[in-house]
This record gives C-alpha cells, structure tokens and sequence, in this order.
C-alpha cells in the first residue's frame, strides 16, 4: 500500500509539473498582437481619404508596438462590438478612448491611464438650456452607444429623448440637421473633430466640464483581458512609461492637440 501510495503521489507531482510546464510553455510572449480601435473618432482614431486608419491613438498604438517590439495588427471594430470582440479572442488590446471605469474592469483589465479629458454638450450657437434634469426636459440628446457619455446621461437627465449612435460621428450629423438638440462627447472629440472643422461651424461646446469619477472613470487605458493583467498589461504599462519618459508621447500629443492631456 505504502509503495503505491508513493507511486501515486510521484505520478501526481510528475503531472503536476509537466503541467505547469505546459502552461509556462503556452504563456503567449506577445510578439504579435491585435489591437482592436474604433476610426470614428477623430482626432483619436479615424479613416482618412485613402482609407487608412490615421489619428492621435493609432500613432500610439503604433508607437506602443515599436517600444515593446511586436508586430501589430489593427482591427476596426464599432465601439459597442470591442469588448464582445476582446472576449471572444478576436483581438488581444483595445486603443479606442476607453476610460476606466468600475463597471467596465468587473469584465476586463485596462493597463494605466494615458491620457483624460472631460464631456461637454455641443448645441447650435447661441442656444440657450438649463443644464439640469428638469432644464433639458423633452430635449433630445444624442450620444454613441455603450460610452460612459450614455451612461450619464441616461442616469442624469431622466426626462430628455435620449437618441443613441453606433458613432460619435452619426451623432454630429443629426445635431447639425437638426434632429438632436445636444450631444455630449469628449470635451476634444467635440472641439476638434466637430467644432473646429468646416461641419461643425455655427455650433459650440455649451454648459459645465463633467468629470465625475463615477460614470466618466479615471482617464483613459488600454483595454485587455482579465487573464492578460499580468503578462500584456505590463508590457503596455512600460510602453506607455517608456513613451513618456522618451518625450515621444509629447510629440504625438503635440502634434493632435494645443493642451496636454496626458495623465501624469
């Protein structure tokens, strides 16, 4: 009995091991990864008129690429679809002005924050709204679809015609025909890739900076998966460091934008 009980143990312990070992063999060493981001969302990430993918987060993503050495691949993907596609192994990492917030890491990971910024409404020039729940009763607010924009806005102005979009970009549109009364974006998205472009003339960013950590987050990170925190999270984390230690991300926040909106 005593002779079996050992040659069971041993063979346990041996199985044991050589699983491990297959685990440690199978830990992915990311030289290739998919990293899937939006291309409606100018000047973070859109489709220029050559059909490829330009903006401040596709510079980043490919910056983050050379720093950790990997060959990437970027995969365009509607923004409600990027987490249903990270969980289905479709793509690897999100780089799409994902912030972070609590209810979003109950489902996947977010390396560190690199950049925030806060929401603001856009409404015709020289329109005139009281911006609170009972000021924007019957008013139609238009915002993209699974963002923390429609979170707040569904939880705050209760008594609106909340009209959701597949992108920030649809939302524009029916502002400026009309069919919305305000959208509420990221205070950059809506300066500049709405305000500042030919579009976007006669409208204006209106009412308050919203910034409240519970719907908007604390910045924007890298999205991954859960079971990837503690191998890719790492390498993007040092990528992001590495950029900013460089003066790399500077020049690329230089080159889209007049303010700094890195997290320090």
């Amino acid at each position: 009995m005593q002779r079996r009980f050992l040659i069971a143990r041993a063979t346990l312990v041996a199985a044991a091991m050589l699983a491990a070992a297959g685990v440690q063999a199978q830990a992915p060493e990311w030289k290739k990864i998919r990293i899937g981001v939006e291309g409606a969302y100018p000047p973070f990430s859109e489709v220029g008129a050559d059909g490829k993918l330009k903006g401040f987060e596709i510079d980043l993503a490919n910056a983050l690429c050379a720093q950790m050495k990997a060959e990437c691949t970027l995969v365009q993907q509607d923004f409600d679809g990027l987490i249903p596609a990270l969980q289905s192994r479709k793509v690897d990492a999100i780089i799409a002005s994902m912030s972070i917030t609590d209810e979003r890491k109950k489902v996947i990971a977010f390396s560190n924050p690199y950049y925030s910024v806060p929401a603001r409404f856009a409404a015709k020039s020289g329109a005139k709204f009281d911006f609170t729940p009972a000021g924007l009763k019957g008013k139609k607010i238009g915002v993209q679809r699974a963002t923390i924009h429609e979170k707040f806005v569904d939880a705050t102005f209760k008594q609106s015609d909340i009209v959701r979009y597949a992108t920030q970009d649809q939302a524009f549109l029916d502002l400026k025909s009309g069919r919305v009364d305000l959208t509420l974006a990221d205070m950059v998205a809506t300066d500049m890739g709405f305000i500042q472009t030919p579009a976007g003339k006669g409208y204006e960013m209106v009412g308050p900076e919203y910034n409240d950590p519970k719907y908007f987050g604390v910045g924007v990170g890298v999205g991954l998966r859960k079971q990837d925190e503690k191998t890719l999270a790492k390498k993007f984390n040092d990528g992001i460091a590495a950029l900013k230690t460089s003066g790399e991300f500077k020049k690329l926040n230089d080159k889209y934008f007049k303010y700094d909106i890195s997290v320090k």
